[in-house]
């Protein structure tokens, strides 16, 4: 048993080391950015492409800061906005597929994936969500009523002031990362050694052979399900370098997770919008599940052809 915490422990460590050099250095550029007019520049090159999507001009501004920052900067921009129900369910629906790109592209980068096809994933699918639901849905025109406001921010006045505040977020979120990634491979090595994996793994390989993906993916899936990309990163990495996941089930996993994850936490923070989040958890669920089955198919397909070939080439 101590050798198996032991492990956990140093697994842990290096997860988090590996993470958070990734982690910090953007979270401070982000945050200093944000006191910056590019922001303002990037809000002001978006609004025109609003009405296509079925939004206001306004609704840029949560958009960036979704997408720059993370879910919650974004929802207190929303809730500086008086936007009608369908509006809001569109951006919470883009957010949910769409956010905090900066740090779970490099994250999905350090797994070995291609940055430019997260972000054509993500960002395609924000886009395509929300004309289909400003074409489908005709209701929703009353103005949405929230159940709460975020504390109001504090200005910050110079360079040193902003500075120090990028410092203190980006060592909180690398402080944060510590606190449930290095637990969460102490608990995933105790279970590893114990067999509980394995058992999981057999139960689940329904449901990963039917996304295309080898039962070994299921520790993956369940991670990036349960706390996001950014967290549920440490499991992928120690996945692949220990339990032998392929690249392909890798890559089809964390296309699953990008429509689908941190599902409890992403769909309960929409809740104070005022918005019907049951059918915000489906849409991501069916768009992931669709998503991944198409991909998967296609890959297999191109492999058979592949294969076939090699055989007549031979």
């Amino acid at each position: 048993m101590v050798e198996t915490l032991k492990k956990g422990l140093q697994v842990g460590l290096q997860t988090t080391w590996k993470l958070g050099r990734i982690i910090f250095p953007i979270t401070l550029i982000v945050t200093l950015l944000h006191y910056t007019p590019l922001l303002t520049w990037v809000i002001k090159r978006i609004e025109p492409l609003m009405s296509v999507l079925g939004l206001p001009g306004d609704a840029a501004i949560p958009l960036v800061f979704g997408n720059f920052l993370n879910l919650y900067a974004a929802i207190g921009a929303i809730l500086s906005f008086e936007f009608t129900v369908k509006e809001v369910f569109i951006l919470a629906v883009m957010l949910s597929f769409c956010h905090n790109l900066l740090v779970e592209s490099s994250v999905a980068a350090g797994i070995g994936l291609k940055i430019w096809v997260i972000l054509l994933i993500r960002i395609g699918l924000a886009v395509i969500s929300a004309i289909l639901i400003n074409l489908v849905w005709s209701g929703g025109s009353e103005i949405a009523k929230y159940g709460m406001a975020p504390p109001p921010a504090e200005e910050l006045i110079g360079f040193g002031a902003i500075f120090v505040e990028g410092l203190t977020k980006a060592g909180f979120g690398v402080a944060q990362l510590a606190m449930i990634v290095i637990p969460l491979m102490v608990m995933n090595q105790i279970l590893k050694d114990r067999g509980y994996i394995a058992t999981f793994s057999r139960w689940m390989a329904p449901v990963m052979r039917m996304l295309g993906m080898n039962e070994n993916t299921s520790t993956t899936m369940v991670a990036g399900l349960t706390m996001g990309l950014a967290y549920g990163a440490g499991v992928m990495i120690q996945a692949v370098k220990e339990d032998g996941v392929s690249k392909k089930d890798v890559t089809l996993a964390f296309i699953f997770l990008i429509a689908c994850h941190a599902v409890v936490e992403d769909t309960l923070i929409f809740i104070p919008l005022g918005i019907p989040v049951i059918p915000l958890l489906l849409f991501r669920i069916i768009t992931a599940i669709l998503l991944t089955m198409i991909i998967a198919f296609i890959w297999n397909r191109v492999e058979v052809t592949k294969r076939r070939e090699e055989v007549l080439q031979q």
